[in-house]
């Protein structure tokens, strides 16, 4: 198991493009540490320079000012070779390797160790194992990578990057090509990864409801805003995460985690009961206007029983009973309110 600490520091960071015509910052005086037996999540709005920062970290474009530091040394000391023992690297696109089966595109990751040409020797063959067993494809390791779904194309490069045996793991939009399910077993895969193995991962993501869940830290980049790092839940409890991404007509909700369309607030609701169903039932009430409050006197309030049991108690004492959150909305649809 990799030990913790610091395994990738930017100092004074700036990433960018330097061009025939001019000199493009995208993000300026970026301060970030990544670490140990943690997962970070990198988020921000297209056109933040999500990948420009992980290529910078990688090494696959110069930073414009300020260093990286792999486990403590310049990143520009390190031969293609040592780097590669020290960092594996997943990038956005779609895997292009359609021809050749999933266990001779995993034990590529072992060409830091045997070069190009090296022939793979009974260790080789047994850490490509360990791999595909760590990343759940050892069941599919004789068929073609052409015959897999993205998900199962996804845990392939993975195992690939855990053949190379590099204790720092970095993937660009891992998630991207990916349906529900797959996104999360993959979200799933890499927290294992870096809780049992000690692996420092860091991936760039849209999935803001995956890195809240997931991440033991975020880095949040934004078009001229300094970078902000923490914990998921201090960066929500402080109001960094809604200063980032709440715009005219989104907001990011404190109480949930969650993004959603803003919608103009009528006036507060009461609810109380089973938590489940307490929850769905604030969620439709936010949908329709209504923000959901605690319990009190002259205001509606809701008392939730179960799914099937939603009892309504209107401003002037009459009680209606819902059946179901869909004939919950019908019965305060008949009693508009103003604020």
């Amino acid at each position: 198991m990799e030990g913790k600490g610091i395994a990738v520091e930017a100092i004074g960071l700036a990433i960018g493009y330097n061009d025939t015509k001019r000199r493009k910052v995208v993000q300026s005086n970026v301060n970030l540490s990544l670490m140990g037996g943690e997962v970070t999540c990198l988020l921000g709005l297209n056109g933040a320079g999500k990948s420009t920062l992980i290529r910078t970290l990688c090494g696959f474009q110069p930073p414009l000012e300020g260093k990286v530091l792999l486990r403590g040394k310049p990143l520009s000391s390190y031969s293609q070779s040592a780097f590669a023992r020290e960092v594996g690297v997943v990038l956005t696109e779609k895997t292009n390797a359609g021809g050749i089966t999933v266990y001779d595109l995993v034990s590529l990751g072992r060409h830091p160790y045997t070069g190009f040409f090296g022939s793979l020797k009974e260790n080789d063959h047994r850490i490509i194992e360990e791999a595909l067993d760590a990343a759940g494809i050892w069941h599919k390791k004789e068929n073609y990578v052409s015959e897999l779904s993205d998900g199962e194309r996804q845990k392939v490069m993975i195992a690939k990057v855990l053949a190379q045996q590099c204790p720092i793991i970095v993937l660009d939009e891992p998630t991207a090509f990916l349906d529900v399910t797959a996104r999360i077993e993959t979200m799933v895969l890499l927290r294992k990864l870096a809780k049992e193995q000690g692996k420092a991962i860091v991936l760039s993501t849209h999935d803001i409801d995956s890195a809240i869940q997931m991440a033991d830290n975020l880095w949040l980049l934004s078009k001229g805003k300094a970078v902000r790092c923490g914990a998921p839940e201090d960066l929500i409890m402080d109001g960094t995460i809604g200063e980032f991404f709440s715009k005219e007509n989104v907001v990011f909700d404190n109480a949930t985690g969650k993004l959603s369309a803003a919608v103009s607030q009528i006036r507060p609701v009461g609810v109380r009961g089973d938590f489940n169903t307490a929850y769905w039932v604030g969620n439709a009430l936010v949908r329709n206007g209504y923000t959901p409050s605690q319990p009190r006197e002259g205001i509606m309030n809701i008392t939730c029983i179960s799914p099937s049991d939603i009892q309504v108690n209107l401003p002037g004492g009459e009680t209606k009973k819902a059946t179901s959150v869909a004939h919950l909305c019908k019965i305060i649809s008949e009693f508009p309110v103003t604020a």
